[in-house]
């Protein structure tokens, strides 16, 4: 029954479907988006090998929410690789973190809080508020190796 065949007859905007049937829903959702990137730092007032110039390829993961427009879209995940390129990822990717970051320890812990209020600060302007209805950052997760991650969630955020 569900074996594979040729669509012969593509779905037609205004004719099998109408636009009004588009939106699903009216539920917040939560789209979600991962990136790498490698840079180098090291670690104040620590005694370890992380005292040390040394260098990571980073996972960050987004987890962003709100509701969808008529189309059945909350964000357009090519949106959120935009404004992680053009205003996040400059000042980390292939960087000396420790002097393109505001002045903090470049610890995971402190770097998710800066990426995650940058994001926040992206999504929530005007602008982009009329397009991604009530979108905010839910979660952000750094991970600093393939098995160690910090995370920054809203609900501390606020806290």
């Amino acid at each position: 029954m569900y074996g594979f065949r040729i669509v012969e007859n593509l779905q037609k905007i205004d004719q099998d479907i109408k636009r009004k049937e588009l939106k699903y829903h009216t539920k917040r959702v939560l789209v979600s988006k991962e990136f790498t990137f490698d840079a180098a730092h090291h670690l104040h007032c620590y005694e370890g090998k992380c005292k040390n110039l040394h260098g990571h390829t980073y996972k960050v993961i987004f987890g962003i929410s709100g509701f969808v427009d008529d189309r059945g879209l909350m964000m357009d995940f090519g949106d959120i690789k935009e404004i992680w390129k053009n205003e996040i990822e400059i000042f980390l990717d292939h960087r000396y973190l420790n002097e393109t970051l505001p002045l903090m320890n470049t610890t995971a812990e402190n770097m998710v809080v800066w990426i995650y209020e940058k994001m926040q600060e992206a999504v929530t302007t005007e602008e982009r508020q009329k397009l991604y209805h009530g979108a905010r950052v839910e979660f952000v997760k750094l991970y600093e190796t393939p098995t160690s991650y910090a995370e920054a969630r809203r609900e501390w955020m606020e806290e």
